[in-house]
């Protein structure tokens, strides 16, 4: 049988995006139909190479092309990507600004910023990292980068700072114009400055998305990021521990307030459980258990995985090596890479939606 593009369009209507709630046809997810004799190839555009959904979504189009038109056809779907974006967000080339924040520091926060970053990159995706933890920048150590200083470049008639690139991402960090031995006494309307040219002074290129490590607790650098990018959106950092959470709290008041409005991504328990590394089944919940998650259901926010407690985050982090890149570690590496995943396809539901919603108002 010798199928027609209009049939594959028509099959291919009946497969839901499950996230966005519409078929692939409408959402002009289909393109490249190819036809030879019983040899069918069309590529699955998606909204983010860090898709969770991919082998789902493949799945379904193979079984539709099968049901509606035949079993017998040869199928090759091609899965790619288009990563979407819902506004400008003030740095050339950036798609989408994820920031990280704590309500309290010693949760975590820059481990996870780090293994994000890292964990959308390896799903393909063009990704940046801005240290914005002026008071203690640990990126430089985290990717071995301590004495790193980035090199000046002239484009399109400005000098610009070049990111230093490492494990497959772009890297800034107020640490790399700073001398690690001495300490920087910073006053607000500096920090604001410093914080601004890593934003704007860099030759970032093209990004899907630009991951900002904030300071914990609610600041200065906070409010001058919020109120000069328009960021995508935001993903809290707690521990299961009641003091953790009540500051979480205060770090999502914070980004809901009218003056600054950026929306909740998810919330990511870390520490959640310690696993020894001979009893990698076991889980100890030595901090408590399910606190982040209860505080996502409270305040109906994607809750965005549980993140172990083990020896080999720290270590990894003072190697210079991330633990998601790890070979050793695959219950970390999977636990960061569904967070990444998660992540992504969170920014995939809001941007559809805010399109949508512009759509409707226009």
């Amino acid at each position: 049988m010798i199928a027609t593009k209009e049939q594959v369009l028509q099959a291919l209507s009946n497969v839901e995006e499950p996230d966005l709630k519409k078929d692939l046809v409408t959402l002009n997810m289909i393109q490249d139909i190819e036809i030879d004799g019983n040899r069918l190839s069309f590529s699955v555009i998606l909204t983010t190479p860090a898709c969770p959904l991919k082998a789902l979504i493949e799945n379904a189009c193979r079984n539709a092309i099968g049901h509606f038109i035949s079993k017998e056809l040869e199928v090759t779907v091609n899965m790619t990507s288009r990563v979407t974006t819902q506004k400008n967000t003030g740095v050339p080339g950036v798609k989408n600004i994820i920031a990280v924040a704590s309500g309290k520091g010693g949760v975590g926060k820059s481990t996870v910023a780090v293994n994000l970053a890292l964990g959308l990159a390896k799903s393909g995706a063009k990704v940046g990292l801005i240290d914005a933890d002026i008071y203690g920048p640990s990126i430089p150590i985290m990717f071995g980068l301590e004495g790193a200083r980035p090199k000046a470049s002239q484009v399109d008639g400005k000098t610009r700072i070049e990111p230093i690139e490492k494990y497959g991402i772009k890297l800034l960090s107020i640490g790399f114009f700073t001398d690690p031995n001495q300490p920087v006494p910073w006053r607000g309307p500096m920090v604001s400055t410093a914080v601004k040219q890593l934003f704007n002074d860099a030759d970032w290129g093209e990004l899907d998305y630009l991951v900002v490590d904030l300071p914990p607790g609610t600041g200065d650098i906070h409010i001058t990021i919020t109120q000069t990018f328009p960021v995508t959106g935001a993903v809290i950092v707690t521990t299961p521990q009641a003091v953790a959470l009540a500051d979480a709290k205060k770090g999502i008041g914070m980004f809901l307030m009218e003056s600054i409005n950026v929306p909740l991504l998810g919330i990511v328990e870390n520490m959640a459980y310690f696993t020894p590394a001979e009893l990698p089944d076991n889980k100890y919940y030595i901090f408590g258990q399910g606190g982040g998650k209860k505080l996502a259901e409270q305040l109906e926010v994607p809750f965005l995985g549980e993140i172990p407690l083990i020896k080999g985050i720290s270590d990894s982090g003072d190697a210079g090596k991330p633990i998601v890149l790890s070979e050793e570690h695959p219950v970390m590496v999977n636990a960061f890479t569904e967070m990444a995943n998660r992540v992504a396809q969170q920014i995939s539901i809001n941007n559809a939606q805010v399109l949508s919603r512009n759509i409707i108002n226009n």
